[in-house]
């Protein structure tokens, strides 16, 4: 594949780029309602279940079903602003509910299938929902959770869970008009309803307007190599509705339009990450994306990647490193088409930055957003130079800097907690913004610092901002540590581990000590083939030992057959750290 030119553009897209967000806009006629006007057969999604059966489904279609669902959520009393449930995985249906409550202005609120009956009672209770729109993989849990959610009214059984609510989808849809009167929503009107996962405390609900979409849309374009075209400047959102004006056009050197780009992603449609960075933006310029309602697994992965012909991807970093250690050399086993994948949620760290760049050839770009802000950092390998192991630069249209917590901007080199202001480096407000916390004040004023209108927003994570502008991951702020004095980040010491042959994935949290405060620990998962020993302990902290400095090699290595991760693909440090402190506490009261 031949590569533009590599030279660093990135002043230029910054000194360039300006925002147009319409005042009116909703999502839904972005993704859908256009697009089944223009080209109404072009195929908006493939779906694949884990037995192999397989559909489509049209813009048109996508249409017609969410004009009847939008009915039939009116006749079930659901109004402008009410919150509407999603239990649903990558299916129709769950695309089909979303353009159907967003042209409704209503708020559609996705949950993730891996949510017990006390999870989703939770977020069904604080979040006031009168309907629930579930499929046959969360229904139980979903009709458990109704127990004690006396606000849920109706619950719209889907699929195999059809007989099991109060109302079956076909049986609703069918005697519904395929045309539907759109509600005029505001670009500030709120659209989604998304759980954070949290670290502390109960989750927070963060209400997302629909303007955030054209917020992601630069990192999206830059992270997925200028989607949908590799050939495009990003110039400006300009009319209402419509895609990134791409300035010079879309066509390349030889007159031709570029191959019609493929999207797949195993990140959840319920989270910020399948719903923001995947499903939405690609529906927003009108291509394909796959939907796969099955498990994750390597092989089947590439599988899903040659069969359907991806050109785009957004894959978790542990996802990357399974499949960097179950297929080592993947281009000898499938046919790829590959222009660009997309990382997020952990640090991707050099190993898997180079598996990408010379097993899949393409080089990942690393993003960094969280459900508040999504899309606001990142690298864009064919407009600017990307370092392994760096985060990435801040997307145009976005200002970042690294703050102490006075709010103050740290030295260059100094680590802080990475924030995004609400104007961006012209003085304009920043689309990408979450309208704040679902009843929860105090904690939406406490993630700001300074003026509201003229403000930093934190993010919690920790970062290094370079001379060129480049992010260097330090982690979570709650998951740095001391030990023996030195301040310690997980994410080197884990991406050192996961370079070791024997290690398919790490954690680094401390261990309580008398003497030193705490010593760093590291939870290994081993690769296929290996066995946990002494000598392999001994061979892993000395893997670590040569490559950084004394004090981060861990002291102590335990094996376990998986970390716990949040349902978005991310380690949960938390858990491993409250384990070590608990194991402290019990081994203290034993002495006693």
């Amino acid at each position: 594949m031949k590569r533009l030119d590599p030279a660093d553009r990135y002043a230029e897209l910054h000194r360039d780029f300006r925002w147009a967000v319409p005042a009116q806009f909703n999502m839904a006629d972005a993704c859908c309602a256009r697009w089944a006007l223009e080209t109404p057969d072009a195929i908006a999604i493939r779906h694949e279940r884990e037995d192999g059966a397989a559909a489509t489904l049209t813009y048109a279609e996508l249409q017609r079903d969410a004009h009847r669902l939008s009915h039939a959520l009116r006749r079930l009393g659901v109004q402008r602003g009410d919150r509407v449930a999603i239990v649903m995985p990558q299916r129709f249906e769950t695309a089909v509910a979303h353009m159907a409550i967003y042209q409704l202005g209503a708020v559609a609120m996705p949950l993730s299938m891996l949510f017990g009956p006390d999870a989703l009672e939770y977020r069904l209770n604080h979040s006031e929902a009168s309907v629930a729109i579930v499929d046959e993989g969360g229904i139980a849990n979903v009709l458990a959770a109704r127990l004690a959610c006396p606000g849920l009214i109706t619950v719209v059984a889907v699929g195999g869970a059809a007989g099991q609510g109060d109302v079956d989808w076909l049986a609703a849809l069918a005697p519904e008009a395929p045309t539907f009167d759109a509600v005029q929503t505001n670009a500030d009107d709120a659209a989604v309803l998304i759980y954070t996962s949290g670290t502390t405390g109960p989750p927070k609900g963060a209400l997302i307007p629909h303007r955030a979409l054209i917020g992601n849309l630069t990192g999206f374009v830059c992270s997925q190599n200028w989607f949908p075209s590799l050939t495009s400047e990003v110039s400006s959102v300009s009319e209402p509705g419509r895609p990134l004006s791409l300035g010079k056009g879309e066509r390349g050197k030889g007159g031709v339009l570029e191959k019609t780009p493929v999207f797949w992603s195993p990140a959840d449609w319920a989270w910020t990450g399948g719903l923001m960075d995947a499903l939405l933006p690609t529906l927003y310029f009108g291509k394909t994306i796959v939907a796969y309602q099955g498990r994750f697994s390597p092989e089947r992965a590439f599988e899903l990647i040659e069969r359907h012909r991806v050109t785009h991807s957004f894959l978790f970093p542990t996802a990357l490193k399974a499949m960097m250690k179950a297929v080592p050399h993947p281009r000898q086993r499938y046919r790829l088409r590959l222009r660009a994948i997309m990382s997020a949620g952990e640090a991707v760290g050099d190993a898997v930055f180079a598996y990408c760049r010379d097993e899949l050839g393409v080089t990942v770009n690393e993003m960094f957003g969280q459900t508040e802000i999504n899309y606001v950092v990142g690298n864009c390998a064919v407009r600017w130079p990307a370092r392994p192991g760096s985060m990435g630069r801040p997307y145009p249209g976005h200002r970042l800097c690294v703050i102490d917590d006075d709010g103050r901007e740290c030295p260059r080199g100094t680590p802080g907690d990475v924030a995004v202001h609400r104007l961006d480096v012209h003085g304009h407000p920043d689309p990408v913004f979450f309208l704040g916390y679902w009843k929860n004040d105090d904690a939406t004023l406490s993630k700001y610092t300074g003026d509201p209108q003229d403000s930093w927003c934190r993010t919690g994570d920790i970062a290094v901002m370079d001379e060129g502008g480049y992010l260097w991951y330090q982690g979570r702020s709650d998951d740095m540590f001391k030990a023996a004095g030195y301040r310690i980040g997980p994410s080197e010491i884990e991406n050192c581990l996961v370079k070791h042959p024997a290690v398919a994935n790490a954690a680094v949290v401390p261990k309580p000590d008398a003497e030193r405060g705490a010593v760093v620990k590291a939870y290994v998962v081993l690769a296929p083939g290996f066995v946990a020993s002494p000598a392999l302990t001994d061979a892993l902290q000395n893997h670590v030992r040569g490559k950084l400095a004394p004090y981060e090699y861990p002291k102590e290595i335990e094996f376990i057959a998986a970390l716990p991760m949040t349902t978005t693909g991310k380690v949960q440090r938390r858990v491993l750290r409250l384990q070590e402190e608990e194991r402290a506490r019990l081994a203290t009261t034993a002495a006693l």
